[in-house]
């Protein structure tokens, strides 16, 4: 039945002249029927060369909005509206706007995982993949990182010359995990590499053999000889052991599942390809020429 769906998804896409996007942390038959998968980043800067009219979005809102903000005039569509980041609603853009009245100085770094009005008040947006490339590029002004502080953290230590303020924003997902659950994977994988993802805490970073981006984790696995333990989203160790069947992915944590990334499934693909589901994106014409813009500079000092 899933093979059959699929199939129908495919032809639909192409009747439809449509592109389907996908996250990596979506589900593998996702993965399977997508365009293009990869990171924020990745999907970002893909979005751009796509000559299809119509774009299906598979992951959270941030992203959609994203698309639809570099492609004014093509149809995106979301297929779950349900679908939304925890850590996109984190911080007030009326917050980053009082902090830019007392203190023009700053540089403003807004992570890809916000909301469109957020970006509007920011200078810059960077991706877990392309973060600690863009923030060494900027001036030496001082910085406001927003609005993960453990992916700005691992940046600040990384840059320990630059003055980086951070605010209290977070993955729930990745910071739910702990030194605990890194110290028994490691009793129980003892020869396994464990590769990890910035927006977990420090004490977790602590224990990796490899900490970066989505996409840096999956070069990293497929390259190494040993097993490795996957300090991301489960459906990144699902990929892998989908693909290396020989080899061991064990996820790290089970807390590492993230529920907004899970409720897109086949059947919402389908329905948004054939227009009886999913929610085409709409965005003020005045807020996303603001919000357009700390996006391309992304795109311009991530290359």
């Amino acid at each position: 039945m899933m093979k059959e769906l699929q199939e129908e998804i495919l032809r639909l896409k192409k009747e439809t002249g449509a592109a389907i996007l996908a996250h990596s942390y979506q589900s593998p038959e996702i993965l399977e029927i997508a365009d293009i998968r990869g990171d924020s980043f990745a999907l970002s800067v893909a979005a751009q060369k796509r000559e299809e009219s119509t774009i299906v979005l598979c992951g959270v809102r941030f992203m959609a909005d994203t698309v639809k903000l570099l492609n004014p005039e093509k149809k995106v569509i979301l297929p779950v509206d349900q679908a939304v980041c925890p850590m996109a609603d984190q911080i007030p853009p009326e917050r980053v706007r009082r902090f830019k009245e007392n203190n023009s100085d700053f540089t403003v770094v807004a992570y890809i995982n916000t909301t469109t009005r957020l970006k509007a008040e920011c200078d810059v947006c960077v991706t877990s993949s392309s973060a600690l490339t863009i923030v060494k590029k900027l001036p030496d002004n001082p910085i406001l990182f927003i609005p993960d502080a453990n992916l700005g953290g691992w940046i600040k230590r990384q840059l320990p010359e630059r003055e980086i303020e951070l605010w209290d924003g977070c993955c729930p997902v990745h910071a739910a995990v702990t030194a605990r659950d890194c110290a028994l994977m490691k009793e129980r994988y003892p020869k396994a590499k464990l590769a990890v993802h910035p927006e977990c805490r420090e004490e977790v970073l602590t224990y990796a053999d490899y900490v970066g981006s989505t996409s840096g984790i999956l070069s990293f696995a497929e390259q190494c000889k040993e097993d490795v333990i996957i300090g991301t989203e489960k459906s990144i160790s699902d990929w892998l052991s989908l693909h290396h069947p020989d080899r061991r992915f064990p996820v790290l944590s089970k807390k590492l599942l993230c529920s907004n990334m899970r409720l897109t499934g086949l059947t919402d693909v389908y329905r948004a390809l054939l227009g009886t589901g999913g929610a085409e994106i709409q965005i003020d014409p005045a807020l996303a020429q603001a919000a357009r813009r700390p996006i391309m500079e992304m795109i311009r000092l991530g290359e």
